[in-house]
């Protein structure tokens, strides 16, 4: 079965320009269209897509306020659909909502098909496509648009263990499993199983969506030095 696509976006032109970049991409079907954050969010759950091409800016219901909506956890625990957001504008405070929203990746829109069908498919794989670093770095530039850290007791990470919070500021300083192995002295197996268990304990989709919550909780601040060696081993 193909990687299954929903386009959302105000312009007729621009679904149009998209579905016809996909239309002869391998294992991609494009299985609707919606002119709104409404009705994206409609048609996302009823007909199930894997991504969902998301429009920033649109009338009613804009991109984010959809993206938030989509991948909140549903009935089965899961996001409905993971979410590409689409935009002409670049590291500004739309990128930031998106990320808090949600958001998987985000891709320009003057990206080239093969650059689009890339983002798809790392998007559909269950990755993020912003590296953390890349994420870090458009946070400390837009942190004033983030909330103030949580209070003790709706501190989400009030559950996780000392390793996992050590590996949590690891990850969100931007270093990959393998990094974070050798400054740990552990296996690269034990810092995936570490990940998986912070992504479901807290509730999050990717990498990238860690980097976010260590942000809006204050465990990572603006400015942090990335990659250093400030978190001994535990």
């Amino acid at each position: 079965m193909g990687t299954r696509i929903l386009i959302a976006d105000d312009q007729p032109l621009m679904r149009a320009g998209l579905r016809g970049c996909l239309a002869g991409a391998p294992g991609i079907d494009v299985v609707g269209e919606a002119c709104n954050g409404y009705e994206a969010v409609e048609l996302a759950r009823r007909l199930r897509p894997d991504v969902v091409l998301m429009d920033v800016r649109m009338p009613g219901l804009d991109g984010v306020a959809a993206t938030r909506q989509l991948t909140a956890p549903g009935a089965d625990g899961g996001p409905v659909a993971r979410v590409l957001m689409l935009t002409t504008f670049n590291l500004d405070e739309y990128i930031v909502a998106g990320l808090r929203a949600g958001a998987s990746g985000f891709l320009l829109k003057d990206a080239s098909a093969e650059e689009l069908v890339r983002a798809i498919r790392i998007v559909a794989a269950g990755d993020a496509l912003l590296a953390p670093a890349v994420t870090r770095r458009l946070l400390d530039r837009y942190a004033r648009y983030l909330p103030s850290p949580s209070s003790p007791a709706d501190d989400p990470l009030r559950h996780l263990t000392a390793r996992e919070l050590v590996v949590l500021r690891l990850v969100s300083r931007g270093l990959s499993n393998e990094e974070i192995a050798d400054r740990l002295h552990l296996s690269r197996s034990s810092v995936k199983s570490h990940v998986s268990h912070l992504l479901g304990k807290l509730g999050r989709t990717d990498r990238v969506q860690l980097v976010v919550l260590a942000y809006e909780t204050g465990l990572v601040l603006p400015g942090d030095p990335i990659g250093t060696d400030t978190d001994p081993p535990l």
